[in-house]
């Protein structure tokens, strides 16, 4: 039987997915993802973002100014020497001053708009200004706004330097009110024209960069806004791909929608990189306006406008310096541009690009030739602060040094030791010099050595040698606090010291005589060592020692008989530091470098007490001048009376063994200054302290201008008679006498001109040299 085959039913086909329906679920799935990533993305970017434009955008280096030049009638200032400080605070000549920085020269007379400033004690606006010059003075300071006569002024201070930390982008912060509109509307006309109306990225500048590089065959305009170059600039790295591209639109729409037009263009202004000052770039427009021309970015001419905004696209490539012809025709490009878009008149345009570059010399944008000085600044910065206090962003640093006082030191040095080379065949000759204010406790000006722009060793601070005759002040400050008189005889006559190790010291005088008896005065005016090592051994050498520890020498100091004719080291600076009490009186500080430190938020963080503390006697100090003036009316400085006629100076001429240092601390009746001039390997000089230091000190004196010391003489002092053989105190008309200053409460009644020698009070005298 045949088996009879089941008919299967044929299954039915599973319905097949269209193409569109797969991808179209595709799509969906992979935008969810994207989406996601966006957001993601974009809540990292905007974190980014906000960090850096919330918090501080820069860490911006520390700006070291000088002092204001203070200015008022008969002040020491000849219309040269206003000039010179003019030119280093880069102000302009022009025919009629209008703006701050320009200024107008007419004969003796100087017509100026001083530049506004935030001063450490508050802001100052423009003044418009007229100075009239007499000869080495200032003779009077008229408004040229009002007419009317000024008893006072200041300048604004000039840029010594601008510390920044390794690895610090360098950089001068500008508000963009402190902008010209100049630079704004050269700068948005040239990199960005709709970038008030579009939202980071602009559809309009894509699309005219890609016609006008079709047209040209290759690039020659980018789309890029403001804003993306400045999240480029901020953010990104210098890689050229479209993952960065993509990042710096995604960014630049981030940030116009977090942050106002005005502050998204200021923090470009900032940023942009626009140089490179030999190791450091140049950072926005505020220090590249200095760095190639010197002045703020308010002062720039539209020709200068037009090379800043025209180096945006490649500083490298228009360095000016480098490629002046490039530069220029970048410059000219840009001029055009503004010409064409009615910004400027056909005329401007003509007279800008007729206009040289006018850049200066490269990395010369502050004074900055100042070395000694700074390292002085940074040591009392280290000492007073410590190492952080360098490191705060916008530090403002207001020193002491007086540009003025500074040139004047320096051509001194140079020319001086070039001098004295020349006229007495001398080689290798080093110096070194400090410059203080006495009453302020300031130091206005260090040179460290005979090229003052070198940065190595600082003589002025590190070279410390014996200082000869000028520790004797010291000497007799101290007599003549123990109630000796500038008319007590010293002896001079030979003189034998044998000391602990059994060696015979026999001084001597320099020119080899003995005057048997001198009084005390005349002993320090001619710098005469055996008087003065009678008087030390009289007075004690511990006391002589402690007067020098007083007057601010700090180094441990023996008391061996040699002290008294210098047989003590010490710095130029510290010489300085020594001889401050004597100038004032009695009263000292520590010499100073800074005025005041202002923080990157405006306010003050430190101010120098200029308050001084008594450490010597105020009768002593002054008698103890008085006798210096007499150095050099008549004793071993008397060179600087022939050349500077009618002016009181005080001062003391030092010279060491073999005639290795030659020294002098002289002082006027606004500096003090002290000078050393020898050899690096201290082979002898050949100098003594007049044929060498001295020679300088009336250089600088030339330059610099001289105030002649005021003598005030203290209440408990006056003018006496004294006998010169005895030191007896006698009647003002008594033959031979000598007429000084005394302390007369110590004294007794004068005697008459034929009192008896062996009076109580001869006696007292002539004990201390039995």
């Amino acid at each position: 039987m045949a088996t009879q085959r089941r008919k299967r039913t044929p299954k039915k086909a599973a319905p097949k997915r269209t193409l569109w329906r797969t991808l179209f679920w595709l799509g969906f799935k992979l935008s969810l993802v994207v989406a996601a990533f966006l957001v993601v993305f974009g809540i990292y970017l905007d974190t980014k973002v906000r960090e850096r434009f919330d918090g501080e955008k820069w860490q911006l280096p520390v700006m070291v100014y000088s002092r204001p030049l203070e200015l008022y009638p008969g002040q020491r200032l000849s219309r040269d020497q206003m000039l010179r400080e003019l030119k280093m605070l880069s102000y302009k000549p022009v025919r009629q001053p209008h703006t701050p920085g320009e200024y107008r020269v007419e004969g003796n007379t100087i017509e100026l708009v001083r530049r506004p400033f935030d001063f450490y004690d508050g802001a100052d606006k423009a003044r418009a200004m007229r100075l009239s010059f007499n000869g080495p003075r200032l003779d009077k300071i008229q408004s040229m706004e009002n007419q009317r006569q000024l008893g006072y002024a200041q300048m604004d201070p000039v840029l010594l330097d601008r510390l920044n930390p390794e690895g610090r982008e360098d950089r001068l912060l500008v508000r963009l009110a402190e902008v010209p509109d100049s630079l704004l509307v050269t700068l948005l006309t040239t990199e960005d024209r709709d970038f008030y109306q579009h939202g980071g990225v602009s559809p309009v500048a894509i699309m005219r960069a890609m016609a006008a590089n079709l047209l040209a065959g290759r690039t020659v305009q980018g789309g890029s806004t403001l804003t993306q170059q400045l999240a480029k600039n901020f953010f990104l790295t210098r890689e050229r791909s479209l993952w960065r591209k993509l990042q710096e639109a995604y960014m630049a729409v981030l940030i116009d929608y977090r942050y106002s037009k005005d502050e998204i263009l200021e923090a470009y202004l900032n940023e942009v990189y626009l140089g490179q000052n030999f190791s450091q770039g140049v950072y926005g427009f505020g220090l590249a306006s200095y760095f190639y021309f010197g002045v703020p970015v308010n002062e720039l001419d539209i020709d200068q406008v037009a090379l800043l905004v025209g180096l945006v696209k490649g500083p490298s490539y228009y360095d000016p310096w480098r490629y002046p012809e490039r530069a220029k025709a970048r410059r000219d490009l840009v001029l055009k541009l503004l010409a064409d878009h009615g910004s400027l008149t056909q005329p401007e345009y003509q007279l800008a690009s007729k206009q040289p570059l006018g850049i200066i010399t490269r990395g010369k944008m502050s004074y900055g030739r100042t070395p000694a000085f700074m390292n002085l600044l940074k040591r009392e910065v280290q000492s007073r602060f410590g190492g952080d206090l360098l490191s705060q962003s916008g530090l403002k640093i207001f020193t002491s040094l007086d540009p003025i006082a500074q040139h004047a030191a320096e051509q001194a040095v140079e020319s001086g030791l070039a001098t004295i080379e020349k006229q007495r065949g001398k080689k290798k000759l080093e110096a070194a010099m400090v410059v203080s204010d006495w009453r302020k406790g300031e130091v206005v000006a260090l040179v460290g050595g005979r090229d003052p722009r070198y940065a190595g060793f600082n003589r002025a601070l590190d070279a410390r040698r014996q200082i000869g005759s000028l520790v004797k002040p010291a000497v007799y400050l101290t007599g003549l606090s123990s109630g000796l008189t500038l008319g007590t005889p010293l002896k001079d006559q030979p003189i034998r010291i044998r000391g602990k190790d059994g060696q015979l010291w026999t001084p001597q005088n320099y020119d080899r005589k003995f005057r048997q008896s001198v009084p005390l005065m005349e002993a320090l005016a001619h710098s005469l060592n055996v008087p003065t090592v009678n008087l030390g051994l009289q007075v004690g050498l511990d006391k002589v020692v402690d007067t020098l520890h007083k007057l601010g020498v700090e180094q441990e100091i023996q008391p061996y008989p040699s002290l008294v004719l210098g047989a003590v080291a010490l710095s130029p600076m510290e010489v300085n530091q020594m001889y401050l009490p004597i100038a004032n009186q009695g009263l000292t500080q520590p010499l100073s470098a800074i005025r005041a430190v202002v923080g990157g938020d405006g306010k003050l963080v430190y101010q120098h007490d200029q308050s001084a503390k008594r450490v010597a006697d105020q009768d002593a100090s002054w008698l103890t001048l008085f006798a210096m003036t007499k150095t050099v009316s008549e004793g071993t400085a008397r060179s600087l009376t022939a050349r500077f006629p009618g002016i009181t100076m005080a001062g003391k001429t030092g010279t060491t063994n073999e005639l290795r240092d030659s020294w002098f601390a002289g002082m006027d009746n606004s500096e003090l200054v002290s000078i050393w001039v020898g050899r690096d390997d201290n082979t002898p000089a050949g100098l003594t302290g007049s044929s060498g230091a001295l020679q300088l000190f009336s250089g600088y004196l030339g330059q610099r201008g001289v105030n002649s010391l005021t003598l005030n003489m203290p209440k408990g002092v006056s003018w006496a008679s004294f006998a010169r053989t005895s030191g007896t105190r006698v009647s003002a008309n008594c033959p031979g006498s000598l007429q000084v200053p005394a302390r007369l409460a110590s004294l007794p009644a004068p005697a008459s001109c034929g009192g008896s020698p062996d009076s109580a009070l001869d006696q007292w005298f002539s004990g201390f040299f039995n």
